[in-house]
């Protein structure tokens, strides 16, 4: 969410700047609040003076044995009237906060002005696309073929967009997760949480997914209870309405969930495989930093994202977003896109973040450096998506006989070198 104060004092240059992401702020509906309240608060100044020089001139009076019930009654008059005026800013304050809670994040000055993902910048692009002798299979025909994954059964449980690992593709799965959590904890210098997987509203107005996203969210029944979209929701309000040191920034987690998602927007996208399911698993990192270090604290997290696809051998590339293909909350995104022969084009893997201080005013999460307390920033971003790289490990690394080899640093985990069909549940 956006300062109140801050955005009434540059409306026109943050109206500008909000309008590269494709968004037209109803401006003479903020000016007209801002007038009232500003109407308001005059008027009220006024009255406290008057108030203050006629209690003065009552006790006076009343010094003097003088009769002061007109004065008292004019008193009671400007109170009743303060009371009014008090009772007006709030609600204008009320609508002002009810309307910013629907706008975005003010895109950064490094941003891109851009309309749509067309518009996004490389970055950098590191590997190169592996070269096959033959024509290589999507995921969801390989996968199917070895045994490992089975869509229709899946169905048959549950419905459409759900999948079911087996036998060392589940074992893949966990691999994934242990190797990625392992490498950020103990390498890139992340605590490790395990969070609730279920959140109540307040959390999830936290982070910026309500009320804005509600029907991209699955809620439970008679409940103020919603199932996570991502581990971003539980992680970042571990903190809220909370006051941290200024000594322990930044603090840095990752964390394993499944995550879930209603898909609401997304019909007809990337409908065969498991590339956009209501079911996923993913390691999210999240850190708290100091303001003037967020820019190279999300450097480092996107760096840190990178390098679990460098060490799988895995060519990809990251994208800066232009202002048009940010999240709501964002101020600067990467993205970054592993390559899938099976589908012979780059898919997002990973988006890295930078929210300010937009989450954190949200959920009232503030650092304290001697007496001043002031509002953290929050990044975020996946390390990674452990679906995403499941597909894009087993579409680089098949053969042509089908199978799949295992990348080495994979092999511990997984106690197995080769995916063939025959090691395989059917």
């Amino acid at each position: 969410m956006h300062d109140l104060g801050t955005f009434r004092a540059h409306l026109d240059a943050i109206a500008e700047r909000l309008s590269t992401r494709g968004l037209t702020l109803p401006l003479e509906e903020f000016r007209a609040l801002d007038i009232r309240r500003r109407s308001a608060i005059t008027e009220s100044e006024q009255l406290k003076a008057e108030q203050n020089s006629l209690s003065r001139d009552i006790g006076k009076l009343r010094k003097e044995g003088a009769n002061t019930d007109e004065l008292q009654t004019r008193s009671r008059q400007m109170g009743d009237r303060a009371g009014e005026l008090a009772k007006q800013m709030e609600e204008v304050d009320s609508k002002f906060r009810e309307m910013l809670a629907g706008i975005p994040n003010v895109p950064h000055e490094s941003v891109p002005a851009g309309k749509s993902a067309d518009d996004n910048v490389m970055v950098r692009s590191i590997g190169e696309p592996r070269q096959f002798d033959f024509e290589p299979q999507a995921h969801w025909d390989l996968g199917p073929a070895l045994g490992i994954l089975d869509f229709d059964r899946a169905a048959k449980i549950t419905g459409a967009r759900f999948a079911i690992y087996m036998g060392l593709g589940a074992r893949l799965e966990r691999a994934l997760i242990n190797f990625m959590l392992d490498t950020h904890s103990r390498e890139h210098g992340y605590t490790e949480v395990l969070p609730p997987f279920v959140v109540n509203s307040a959390s999830l107005y936290g982070t910026g997914q309500l009320p804005k996203f509600a029907e991209d969210l699955f809620k439970l029944e008679n409940t103020d209870y919603w199932l996570i979209p991502t581990a971003e929701v539980p992680v970042t309000n571990i903190y809220r309405d909370e006051t941290l040191d200024a000594e322990k920034l930044p603090v840095k987690f990752c964390a394993y969930t499944p995550c879930f998602r209603s898909e609401a927007g997304s019909y007809g996208r990337d409908v065969r495989g498991i590339i956009r399911q209501h079911q996923f698993q993913k390691v999210e990192l999240v850190k708290f930093t100091k303001p003037e270090d967020s820019y190279a604290e999300l450097e480092s997290l996107t760096a840190d994202a990178e390098d679990i696809l460098r060490r799988l051998g895995l060519h990809f590339r990251t994208m800066l977003l232009c202002t048009g293909d940010m999240g709501f909350s964002s101020a600067k995104t990467y993205d970054i896109e592993v390559w899938l022969p099976g589908q012979n084009g780059f898919k997002e893997i990973s988006s890295c973040s930078n929210f300010e201080a937009f989450q954190a005013r949200r959920a009232n999460i503030r650092f304290r450096a001697g007496k001043k307390a002031e509002l953290v920033h929050t990044i975020n971003g996946s390390g990674l998506a452990v679906g995403r790289t499941w597909v894009a490990i087993v579409e680089n690394y098949q053969q042509k006989d089908g199978s799949v080899v295992v990348p080495e640093v994979l092999r511990p985990y997984l106690n197995a070198e080769v995916i063939t069909s025959s090691a395989q549940l059917k």
